[in-house]
């Protein structure tokens, strides 16, 4: 298993990006925030998708998007959102 804030962890995501325009689209709206307002979007989403009993990787990657060094990451690999 990868670490989440390897850069295979975060290839992983950006593979998983390039194949559905929906999740690029989530992921660059959600890097792009500030850490302290993507931590809050982030709890509402793992609270939502606990009462849903999504898969324990999906959360770790939810997880993983609050970290910084992460989210930075996968926002210049992807780019800002469109305005």
């Amino acid at each position: 298993m990868l670490a989440p804030a390897s850069p295979e962890y975060v290839e992983a995501i950006l593979k998983v990006a390039a194949g559905d325009a929906s999740i690029a689209r989530m992921l660059r709206e959600i890097c792009a925030l500030d850490g302290a307002v993507r931590a809050s979007a982030l709890d509402l989403m793992s609270a939502h998708l606990r009462a849903r009993a999504a898969a324990a990787d999906i959360l770790e990657c939810v997880a993983a998007l609050r970290r910084d060094d992460v989210a930075r990451r996968i926002a210049e690999a992807l780019g800002r959102p469109a305005p």
